[in-house]
């Protein structure tokens, strides 16, 4: 089930954390495009979606950052505490892929 993306996208911007949001701003543009915008100036991309895994991946996309948001909906407030806390602590995230759960984060350099 996916969950909307404003609980999430709220709580970056009330942390003061600079937020683009595809869904308000950008709605409906491709997984390519998202990922050229998120090239220059270089953005973190913050995902649901695993099939940016596999364009990561498949593509060898080395000049971008991911962080993929795996959880159930009844996980919405844990996942958003891990995440905050994720990017307050890590200072060094460029070409990454992050695996965010409720229960482990993983990190693979690009």
């Amino acid at each position: 089930m996916k969950t909307s993306p404003l609980p999430i996208i709220e709580m970056l911007r009330e942390n003061a954390i600079e937020t683009v949001s595809i869904f308000d701003e950008y709605r409906g543009i491709s997984d390519e495009a998202i990922i050229k915008l998120a090239q220059n100036p270089p953005k973190i991309i913050l995902t649901e979606d695993k099939d940016f895994g596999d364009l990561i991946f498949a593509y060898k996309q080395k000049q971008v950052s991911v962080i993929l948001l795996r959880y159930h909906y009844s996980e919405l407030e844990k996942i958003k505490s891990i995440l905050l806390n994720f990017l307050l602590t890590h200072t060094v995230l460029m070409h990454s892929f992050v695996v965010i759960t409720s229960k482990n984060i993983r990190i693979r350099k690009l």
